[in-house]
C-alpha cells in the first residue's frame, strides 16, 4: 500500500497548477542604514516568563550591537540589514542578540511569495542559528489571542550550525483546537531538509549534526554566502523553495497528495528528477485553519537551546560575534492562487464519480485537450483527445482508484476516480 501511495503522490504533485510570480507588492532593500519602524518592530527580552520556546540562553536587545547596518558585505545587492549575536553578560544572560518583526504592520496570507536574500556568514558551530518565519496576525473572531501551535508557525529559513550542509523548511500546527489551550502533546509538525550541494531533499532526509564547522571555502554549506529563502504561498498548500529550487510541498487539507484517511503523512518524491517532500495536513479543526490566515515575517537570532532549537546546546569552540546579513526581503503577488482540485472543479466537470461503465469530462471552455486515465502503478489505461465534451469507456477497466489527467499544451491539472 505504501509504494501505491508513493507514486500516487509523485502524479499529484507533477501536475500542480504553479503560479507565476506577479507584482512586487511589498520591500525592504535594507539600504538606508536605519530599521524602518512604519514596518518593523525590534522585539526584546527573553520571551514569556523568561522562554522564547527553544531554550535559547540569549536575550534580544535593541542596540546597535545587536541590529546594524553595512554596506560592503560581499556579494550582497546594496546594504544590509546585520543581526549579530554576542557572548557578553547584559541585564541576565551571557549572550545577546536581534530579533525583528513586522507584527501589526505588514502580514499576508495565501496568494503571496515571501522571500529574502540571506547570508548566515558567522553560524558555523552548534549552538548558533539563525531562523527567517512567520506567525499569525490574525486571531479568530470573538478571541482576544490564539494559542501556538493552534495558529501556525511557517519556518521559511532555520540554518544552525551544527548542519551546515542543509536549511529546514517546515510548518508547525495544532491537532485539536484544545478550547485554544496549550497542551505539549498537541504539536504537529512537518518539514524537510534541504542540500545546498545537490539542491533537493538530501538521502538520508535527516542529514543530523555533524561535519562542523565548515571549512569558509566550501561553497555547499549555507554559511558559505547567500541565498534566497521563500515560500510560494497557495490556498491549498504552502511550497518552499531555495534560489527557485522547491524542496517541500506542504497541503493544508487531508487527501491534498495522500488518501483521505485522517493522517498527517509525508514521503520524498521526485519530481522534475528532483527529490521534493510532500507532506500533509494542518487543518484539523474547524474552529481555524492556521495557514489560510495572514502571517507576519521575524528574522532571529538564537544562541543554544533544546535539540535543533538553534542548532542545540552551544560549545565552548563557537566564536562571537556571530553575524547575519540580509540583503533584502521581498513580497510579491502570485498571479495563480489555486490547486489541483480547485482548477478541476471550476474548469472541468467530472461525473459520475465514483463511476461504473463510463465517465464524462466537460470542459468549460472549448480548447485541444489531452486526457489520460491512469493507474496507481503509472500505467496509462486509457488516453484521448477532446474540444469539449467526451465520455470514456471503462467498462473493461479494473476497479480501482485513478488518476484523469489532463494536459492543453500550457499546463496540466489531476483529479482522483474511482472506478466500480
Amino acid at each position: 500500500m505504501k509504494s501505491s501511495l508513493f507514486i500516487l503522490c509523485i502524479f499529484l504533485t507533477n501536475l500542480n497548477t504553479f503560479g507565476q510570480v506577479g507584482e512586487l507588492l511589498w520591500e525592504d532593500d535594507f539600504n538606508a542604514g536605519q530599521l524602518d519602524l512604519e514596518n518593523w518592530n525590534i522585539e526584546t527580552g527573553t520571551g514569556v516568563n523568561g522562554d522564547f520556546g527553544t531554550g535559547q540562553l540569549d536575550r534580544a536587545t535593541n542596540r546597535q550591537e545587536n541590529i546594524s547596518f553595512q554596506n560592503d558585505v560581499s556579494g550582497a545587492e546594496n546594504g544590509c540589514l546585520v543581526i549579530t549575536t554576542r557572548k557578553e553578560f547584559y541585564i541576565d544572560r551571557n549572550y545577546t542578540s536581534g530579533r525583528i518583526n513586522t507584527a501589526g504592520k505588514k502580514s499576508w496570507g495565501p496568494g503571496h511569495r515571501i522571500v529574502a536574500r540571506i547570508y548566515p556568514h558567522d553560524v558555523k558551530q552548534m549552538g548558533q542559528g539563525f531562523a527567517f518565519w512567520m506567525m499569525p496576525d490574525e486571531i479568530p473572531e470573538g478571541w482576544n489571542s490564539l494559542m501556538w501551535p493552534q495558529g501556525g508557525e511557517i519556518d521559511i529559513m532555520e540554518y544552525v550550525g551544527p548542519i551546515p550542509f542543509h536549511n529546514l523548511g517546515s510548518v508547525h500546527y495544532a491537532w485539536f483546537w484544545q478550547n485554544n489551550e496549550w497542551a505539549e502533546w498537541n504539536h504537529g509538525h512537518q518539514g524537510a531538509y534541504y542540500s545546498y550541494e545537490t539542491k533537493q531533499v538530501p538521502n538520508p532526509v535527516e542529514p543530523g549534526y555533524g561535519n562542523y564547522p565548515p571549512d569558509e571555502n566550501d561553497l555547499n554549506a549555507g554559511s558559505y554566502g547567500f541565498h534566497t529563502y521563500g515560500i510560494d504561498w497557495y490556498s491549498d498548500r504552502i511550497e518552499f523553495f531555495i534560489d527557485d529550487n522547491t524542496y517541500h510541498i506542504h497541503h493544508l487539507n487531508d487527501g491534498g497528495v495522500f488518501a483521505v484517511d485522517g493522517e498527517d503523512e509525508s514521503a520524498v518524491i521526485l519530481k522534475e528528477g528532483r527529490r521534493v517532500n510532500v507532506s500533509e495536513y494542518s487543518n484539523h479543526f474547524s474552529e481555524w485553519h492556521p495557514f489560510e490566515h495572514k502571517m507576519y515575517p521575524i528574522l532571529s537570532a538564537g544562541v543554544g537551546g533544546s535539540t535543533y532549537s538553534y542548532g542545540g546546546a552551544i560549545v565552548s569552540a563557537a566564536e562571537f560575534p556571530c553575524s547575519v546579513f540580509i540583503d533584502w526581503l521581498r513580497v510579491y503577488k502570485l498571479d495563480i492562487n489555486v490547486g489541483i482540485n480547485q482548477v478541476t472543479s471550476r474548469e472541468f466537470k467530472i461525473y459520475p464519480n465514483p463511476a461504473k461503465d463510463n465517465f464524462t469530462i466537460s470542459a468549460k471552455n472549448t480548447g485541444k485537450y489531452e486526457v489520460k486515465l491512469v493507474d496507481i502503478s503509472g500505467k496509462t489505461v486509457n488516453q484521448s483527445t477532446f474540444s469539449h465534451t467526451t465520455e470514456i469507456n471503462t467498462s473493461e477497466i479494473e476497479k480501482g482508484m485513478y488518476m484523469i489527467l489532463i494536459d492543453d499544451g500550457k499546463r496540466s491539472v489531476s483529479e482522483k476516480i474511482v472506478i466500480q
